[in-house]
Order: C-alpha cells, then sequence, then structure tokens
C-alpha cells in the first residue's frame, strides 16, 4: 500500500515534526511511503519513515534528480515541474496534507479529481479534506478507510 505525504518544501520546525512522525507512522503500518522527493514536509515525512525502517518514493520535479532529498529510497526524476504533482497524488489512493501553499493546493486539487481520500493536518480548510489534529488520527482514518476497501 502506497500513502502519499504533499506539503510544502518549506515549513516550520512544529510541521516538519508532525510530518516525521507521519512517515514513522506509516513505515510502522508496512506502507510505503510516497512523495514529491524535496525538502521541507517531503524530507521530514522520508526522515521518519526510513528512522522507523520504511521505504521511501520521491517523484521529482527535476529531469537531474539534484533536488532529491537524502532519505529517499527510490528517486523518479521527470523534467515536470510542478506538472509532475498530478503523477504524486496518482501514485496512491490515500494522501495526507501537511501545512503547505500553492503546489499542495495543487496536488489537493488533483487529487479530488482524480477521486483520492485526502487527510489534513494543519492545511487547507476546504470541503472534502477529512482533517485531523495529530498524526495519529489521521493514521487511524486511513486504517478506517482501507477496512472499507
Amino acid at each position: 500500500m502506497n500513502i502519499t505525504v504533499i506539503g510544502g518544501s518549506t515549513c516550520s520546525k512544529k510541521d516538519y515534526e508532525i510530518a516525521r512522525q507521519v512517515g514513522r507512522l506509516i513505515a510502522r503500518q508496512g506502507w510505503t511511503l510516497v512523495c514529491g522527493g524535496r525538502t521541507g514536509i517531503m524530507e521530514a515525512a522520508c526522515r521518519g519513515a526510513k528512522e522507523a525502517g520504511g521505504t521511501t518514493v520521491g517523484i521529482l520535479p527535476s529531469i537531474d534528480g539534484k533536488d532529491a532529498n537524502k532519505y529517499l529510497d527510490v528517486n523518479i526524476p521527470t523534467g515536470l515541474g510542478y506538472a509532475r504533482n498530478v503523477l504524486v497524488v496518482r501514485a496512491s489512493q490515500i494522501i495526507i496534507a501537511i501545512s503547505g501553499k500553492y503546489g499542495t493546493l495543487s496536488e489537493i486539487a488533483f487529487a479530488f479529481n482524480e477521486e483520492r481520500t485526502v487527510i489534513g493536518i494543519d492545511t487547507w480548510k476546504i470541503k472534502g479534506i477529512v482533517q485531523a489534529k495529530t498524526p495519529q488520527q489521521a493514521i487511524s482514518y486511513i486504517k478506517k478507510i482501507l477496512k472499507k476497501v
């Protein structure tokens, strides 16, 4: 099972720690973490996943992959810039959005378009996003969703 984590390439220390915990929890479930592969929320989630022995995949905007964070197991350079956001979303049925700005907002929109579930922590307050207060609550929501499938 892939779980995608989206969020800004820059973030506060608080959001970095939230993303790191999300990554750890994803890995502890045996799920693969997919993200945009760069810094900020993406790096934090990958770092947490690696700390818990998980697998991480980054779908990168660059053509050469030099923008990859150091916690990725698999780097997928696309050369697509922000257009790669569609691929990031399509890689999973469930997306966790943590903080973020307009790039994250575009991924949320793509997720809705692709009929994906979006769980948000400290992110955009938009109808359709399942709001979670903690990383643990986000994982709990995912488990409930998976039981229905």
